[in-house]
């Protein structure tokens, strides 16, 4: 019997999903140019008002997940949303640079919290044999926020103030803490309280793949971080938000067949292919010279990453036991989050010592290392794990 996917429930964690992660890509898009121009500092610091913000929630995951193990999903998601929306309106008070910095570490932590908590439910939601495309789908609400985000602050911010930008961007927070109200979580048998050890704040079994997801996030950093200042290098400001439209149109068409395809085939149908296709992409974007090139990397982009993204999150949810499934979604977004504020810090310095150029490509052979990193850290094992048994037999 064909489990159902599209409940009101998925539907709904999804939307609250998408919401939270419109008011994050909206403000990593526009808060570069804010710092740059409004705020008067160097191009060198544009990246840590990325690598703060995951470094907060990348200190908070860890504990996240024993919470939610522990304290229980729905009590963590509802305060951890309404945290979130508080903070966003916060942006329109803030006038300084110190301010900004000391505001996203503080806002980081209710969105570490958060996406922890949606990660962990949503998994919960989806029927176990249709998780592959069940996880695609809801991956598909960040592709969605990732183009909407960029487009609506660059159109906000070239006809309009930062206030107006920042005030809307409250508005979504207030509408992903409405949806995530609306959830029926399932329910849970919470943990025995656990001890705060380092060997209970990480999933061990989560390990590998979440180190491997790191490396990808490095380099897909470069897209989250740069891609708007790089548009306005190339004088392609107006086609900036047409790469993210492209990325999306691409993710969207092709995930439904991704997700199936991870479920029935396995992963690495998906996996390899979408390094190859992803490193290429960003090589494309860094000799980008004329607005075809620069959007044809959006496809190679959204194809790869797209595909890999979602297979990477649901191997790391699958490999723990039910009762530790939020430490296992905590354990792989911590990783996630470091390489994206690792790659956003280490990025931003490159750039600004080289070039736009050499950044994307230095990021696709780092992207593209990952296929030995996932061989070696989860592929082989895989493999080798049939012939163990066949030995013991």
């Amino acid at each position: 019997m064909n489990e159902r996917l599209w409940t009101k429930d998925f539907i709904s964690v999804s939307l609250s999903a998408f919401f939270a992660f419109l008011v994050f890509y909206t403000l990593t898009a526009t808060l570069p140019i804010y710092v740059l121009n409004d705020l008067g500092q160097k191009q060198s610091q544009v990246g840590l008002v990325i690598t703060v913000f995951l470094i907060s929630a990348v200190i908070i995951r860890p504990f996240c997940g024993i919470w939610l193990d522990t304290i229980g999903r729905r009590k963590i998601l509802i305060s951890s949303l309404a945290f979130f929306a508080i903070t966003t309106f916060l942006y329109l008070i803030v006038n300084n640079f110190f301010g900004l910095l000391t505001l996203r570490f503080i806002q980081g932590i209710s969105f570490g919290l958060a996406t922890t908590a949606l990660g962990t439910i949503v998994a919960e939601i989806i029927p176990p044999k249709r998780r592959g495309e069940g996880m695609s789908y809801f991956s598909s609400a960040m592709i969605l926020a990732m183009v909407f985000g960029p487009f609506l602050g660059i159109t906000f911010m070239n006809h309009f103030s930062f206030s107006i930008l920042f005030l809307i961007c409250g508005i979504f927070g207030i509408l992903s803490f409405v949806f995530g109200m609306t959830t029926n979580i399932p329910k849970q048998s919470i943990s025995a309280k656990t001890p705060i050890r380092i060997s209970n704040l990480i999933e061990r079994k989560a390990l590998p793949i979440s180190l491997t997801a790191a490396f990808i996030s490095f380099g897909y950093s470069s897209i989250m971080s740069f891609i708007t200042l790089y548009a306005n290098e190339l004088g392609f400001v107006e086609i900036a938000s047409f790469f993210f439209i492209v990325y999306a149109v691409v993710v969207l068409m092709s995930r439904p067949f991704t997700g199936k395809l991870f479920d029935r085939k396995g992963e690495n149908i998906i996996i390899y292919p979408g390094i190859i296709v992803f490193s290429i992409g960003l090589i494309v974007l860094g000799f980008s010279n004329i607005p075809s090139i620069f959007l044809l990397s959006a496809v190679l982009i959204g194809l790869g990453y797209g595909s890999i993204a979602p297979s990477f999150q649901t191997l790391a949810i699958n490999t723990a036991a039910p009762a530790r499934k939020g430490m296992a979604t905590a354990t792989y977004f911590m990783f996630f989050d470091i390489g994206i504020g690792l790659g956003s810090f280490v990025l931003g310095i490159v750039t600004a010592k080289t070039s736009f150029h050499s950044m994307y490509v230095l990021s696709a052979l780092i992207v593209l290392v990952t296929t030995v990193i996932y061989y070696f850290l989860h592929d082989r094992k895989q493999k080798m794990v049939p012939e163990i048994s066949k030995q013991a037999a």
